[in-house]
């Protein structure tokens, strides 16, 4: 029978992180700990449960079945401590949260709505970190993050989706295409166009190519942005045409910029928005306050590029 008075909550936290590194080395990097005193504590944890929790392998571990059975439960006794120690502190607040946000976005609205947001909550500290929406939906799941702000759309039973804004979408075009001299660009003008766009593994990617599905337009696949910067400089070069953030164009291009950009006349093209957290989230009532502080801020701030949803 397992013996509860050996079993720590150090070792579930060991036991969760080496779970998701896939290896006892890269677990102990993530940890700051070595390797010896994982293998110790997890040998404890095997012995006071009367199980084996990992499959040793040449190139890393695997989970047994009761392992990966236990995974789950492991990260909301992990969620569990962190609600208590927030509460211990008195205002949910007064806690660093991990916020995990696109690189089509983050880098565009956080500066924006940021300062106003630590007006309201002072003690909040966020630690942000960037990644594809479907990463990000991952590392939520696994609590790698403790919120994130994302794109739509986003599936999960186990979320709370809470939308945001809506963002338009803009043509941006070099000055010497012919696009480019036009008073007003319809949609019957992007029939047939090559339209550049950023890696694939984005959901950027997906939108712009349904987008452009729609306009009867085509994805230059040849040549593809690493980034909305990127992107850009490739428009400016006059490599061919691109869709770019309203939020994006406010923040980073200016009068100086050797392109036009403009709506296309006629055609709704936007993306949306939201703010998720795991549903049994410790601190889901401090991040519904968070997203209300933001309807409130973007409202103030931001609605010359987005629409509330």
């Amino acid at each position: 029978m397992p013996d509860l008075n050996q079993f720590t909550f150090k070792q579930v936290r060991y036991f969760q992180t080496i779970a998701e590194a896939g290896s006892f080395r890269r677990a102990a990097d993530r940890l700051g700990v070595k390797q010896p005193t994982l293998t110790v504590q997890i040998a404890s944890m095997e012995e006071a449960l009367a199980t084996t929790l990992f499959e040793r392998q040449r190139n890393g571990v695997v989970l047994t079945p009761i392992g990966r059975d236990l995974l789950p439960r492991a990260r909301r006794i992990a969620e569990e401590m962190k609600g208590f120690f927030d509460q211990a502190q008195g205002v949910s607040g007064q806690s660093t949260y991990r916020l995990g946000v696109t690189p089509t976005l983050g880098p565009y609205v956080l500066p924006r709505v940021l300062p106003s947001m630590h007006k309201r909550f002072e003690d909040l500290r966020l630690y942000v970190r960037e990644a594809v929406p479907a990463q990000l939906t991952t590392d939520l799941k696994s609590a790698a993050h403790d919120v994130i702000l994302t794109t739509l759309p986003l599936q999960g039973e186990d979320l709370e989706i809470t939308p945001l804004f809506r963002e338009s979408l803009k043509l941006a075009v070099p000055l010497e295409h012919s696009l480019a001299s036009k008073s007003v660009i319809s949609a019957q003008d992007l029939v047939g166009e090559a339209v550049l766009t950023i890696h694939e593994q984005h959901l950027f990617h997906r939108q712009v190519s349904a987008l452009c599905e729609s306009l009867g337009a085509t994805v230059n696949s040849d040549y593809e942005g690493t980034s909305l910067d990127t992107l850009r400089q490739m428009v400016v070069m006059g490599m061919g045409i691109a869709f770019l953030p309203s939020l994006y164009v406010a923040s980073e291009i200016s009068d100086s910029d050797a392109l036009r950009v403009t709506d296309v006349e006629g055609v709704n093209m936007s993306r949306d928005h939201a703010l998720v957290w795991r549903r049994r989230s410790p601190a889901r009532v401090f991040f519904r306050q968070l997203s209300e502080a933001l309807v409130e801020i973007i409202t103030e701030q931001l609605t010359d590029e987005v629409t509330l949803l």
